[in-house]
C-alpha cells in the first residue's frame, strides 16, 4: 500500500519542472549557509588558538597569510563525483566544493612565531602574543 502511494505521488511530482527540482533548489540554498569556515577562537594570556572546520579539503589547497593584525584562510575544495543516474538526477547534494575564505583579526600577534597544523579536517592555528609592534606580514607554513 505505501508503495503504492509513493509511485503514485512520485508520478505527480515528476510530472512537473517545479516539482522535479524542489528538492534540489530548496537543499542547495540551505547549503550555501554552511559554505562559511566554521570556527572556534580560544584566547589565553600567551596566545590565541583558532581552530577551524574544513573536512575534504587537502592540506596542500589551504593557505595562510597574517598581514595587520588580520589572519587569513584562504581554502579550495575539489569537485567530487556524485551519485547521479545518467540522466544527472540526484535528490540532493549536500558535499560542497569550491574557494573558502576567512579573515580574524587578532591583535598583538608575533607573526614570525605562528604555527599551523592540520589535522582529521580541523585546522589549529596558534598565534603567540606579544606586546611589541613587529613586521606585520608573514605567509605561515602547515604542518
Amino acid at each position: 500500500m505505501s508503495n503504492d502511494l509513493m509511485n503514485r505521488f512520485n508520478r505527480l511530482a515528476n510530472s512537473d519542472d517545479f516539482f522535479n527540482n524542489f528538492g534540489r533548489s530548496f537543499f542547495n540554498s540551505w547549503n550555501n549557509e554552511m559554505k562559511s569556515l566554521k570556527s572556534d577562537i580560544k584566547e589565553t594570556g600567551k596566545e590565541y588558538i583558532v581552530k577551524i572546520d574544513m573536512p575534504g579539503v587537502d592540506k596542500k589547497d589551504i593557505a595562510l597569510n597574517f598581514k595587520d593584525d588580520v589572519l587569513t584562510v584562504d581554502a579550495k575544495r575539489d569537485s567530487f563525483s556524485d551519485e547521479s543516474d545518467p540522466k544527472g538526477n540526484i535528490i540532493t547534494s549536500e558535499r560542497d566544493y569550491g574557494t573558502y575564505s576567512r579573515s580574524y583579526r587578532l591583535p598583538q600577534v608575533d607573526g614570525k612565531a605562528i604555527s599551523a597544523k592540520y589535522e582529521d579536517g580541523v585546522l589549529t592555528v596558534t598565534l603567540p602574543k606579544t606586546k611589541e609592534e613587529i613586521d606585520k606580514n608573514h605567509n605561515i607554513q602547515i604542518d
